[in-house]
C-alpha cells in the first residue's frame, strides 16, 4: 500500500539532524516562522530541476537530491550568503519508500555540512521534479552589477569539467581514469563555494555562479554592470582531463557549457595580494583570467592575442 503524504514527510523529511536556532516553528503547520538576526539581509533563491532536462531519472537517488540542493546553495555563495533554511517541493510518479530513503538521506547529507535547515514544503504526484528555495544571511550581498572597468576577473576551481561528465554520459568523448571519474562527480555531486562566498565581501563587490556557462554567466555581469570583458584563454584554469582534447575544444567545455558552479568575481587590481592568500586559506585555486572593459563584448584572445569566437553561447531553456 502506498505511503500518504503525511506520513511520507513525518518519515522521511522531519528527520533532520541539524536544528537552526531561528527557526521558530519548522514543518508541521500552515506554514513556517524563523527570525532574521539584528543588522543582517536575508538572500533567497530558488531553482527547480527536472528529470529528463537536469538530471537522468536512473541516477541515485542521493545524487538527485544533493545536486538539487547544491544548485541552489551555489546561488547563495555567489551572493556571498551564509545558508540558513531551505523549503522543498517534491513531485513524484509514485511513493517508493526505497527511493525517497535514499533521497532523504542525500539532501540532509549535504544541508548539515552546510547547516540548513529544512522548514517545509509541499509533495504531489506528478512527473519527478525537485523545487528547492534557499535562504541565507548576509551583511554586505556580492552583486552583478558591481563590477567596474579596469576589474580583474576571477575564477574559482578548474572549468569544465562537469561538461565532460555530460558528454561521457553521451558517448561523445572518452577519459581515462582518474579524470573520469572526477568529472562524473563534478557533474553529479557540485559543492557549492560557500566559504569562498563569506569571504568575498572583503576583497569584491561583484560575483556569479557558473551554472549555465563561464561566457553566459560573465555576460550577465557584463549586463548588469554596463560593460565589456577581455578573457585570456591561456589563463583558464581547465579540468585536467579536458588537455587530452584538441584546444579549441577544451576551451568550449569551459566557456560555454554549464554545470561548474564556480565562482566568477571582480577584484580590483591591488587585492592580488589578497587574493593569493585566500586562495591559500581555503586550500582552493583562484585564478585570474580577464579584465572588465568599456563598452559591451566579451573577447576571448588566445595566446597570440587573436580573437576567438564561440558559437554555443551556454544552457538555455527556451
Amino acid at each position: 500500500m502506498p505511503i500518504n503524504e503525511f506520513s511520507l514527510i513525518e518519515q522521511y523529511f522531519n528527520q533532520q539532524a541539524f536544528k537552526c536556532d531561528d527557526v521558530i516553528l519548522g514543518i508541521g503547520d500552515d506554514a513556517a516562522i524563523c527570525k532574521i538576526p539584528k543588522h543582517k539581509k536575508l538572500a533567497i533563491a530558488i531553482d527547480t530541476l527536472v528529470s529528463g532536462v537536469h538530471f537522468l531519472p536512473e541516477w541515485p537517488a542521493d545524487v538527485i537530491a544533493h545536486k538539487s540542493l547544491a544548485v541552489n546553495l551555489s546561488d547563495l555563495a555567489a551572493m556571498g550568503a551564509t545558508p540558513s533554511w531551505f523549503t522543498l517541493a517534491l513531485t513524484l510518479p509514485e511513493s517508493n519508500e526505497c527511493w525517497l530513503a535514499a533521497f532523504s538521506k542525500g539532501l540532509f547529507r549535504l544541508a548539515d555540512q552546510y547547516e540548513c535547515q529544512l522548514i517545509g514544503g509541499d509533495t504531489t504526484r506528478g512527473p519527478l521534479s525537485i523545487t528547492i528555495q534557499v535562504a541565507g544571511l548576509l551583511e554586505q550581498p556580492l552583486m552583478r552589477s558591481q563590477a567596474e572597468v579596469g576589474d580583474l576577473i576571477v575564477v574559482s576551481g578548474q572549468l569544465g569539467a562537469a561538461a565532460a561528465g555530460l558528454a561521457i554520459i553521451q558517448n561523445q568523448i572518452e577519459l581515462q581514469e582518474p579524470f573520469k571519474t572526477q568529472a562524473s562527480e563534478a557533474l553529479l555531486t557540485p559543492q557549492p563555494r560557500i566559504a569562498l562566498g563569506k569571504t568575498l565581501s572583503t576583497i569584491s563587490n561583484c560575483a556569479i555562479d557558473i551554472s549555465d556557462g563561464l561566457l553566459a554567466d560573465l555576460n550577465h555581469i557584463c549586463e548588469s554592470s554596463d560593460s565589456g570583458a577581455t578573457i585570456y584563454l591561456n589563463k583558464l584554469p581547465l579540468f585536467e582531463g579536458l588537455k587530452s582534447l584538441d584546444e579549441k575544444t577544451a576551451w568550449e567545455y569551459a566557456l560555454c557549457h554549464g554545470d561548474d558552479y564556480e565562482l566568477i568575481f571582480t577584484i580590483k587590481p591591488p587585492f592580488k595580494l589578497q587574493l593569493e592568500k585566500l586562495s591559500q586559506a581555503l586550500d582552493l585555486s583562484l585564478t585570474v583570467i580577464g579584465e572588465i572593459t568599456s563598452g559591451n563584448q566579451v573577447i576571448c584572445l588566445d595566446q597570440h592575442d587573436q580573437n576567438m569566437e564561440f558559437s554555443n553561447a551556454g544552457y538555455r531553456h527556451f
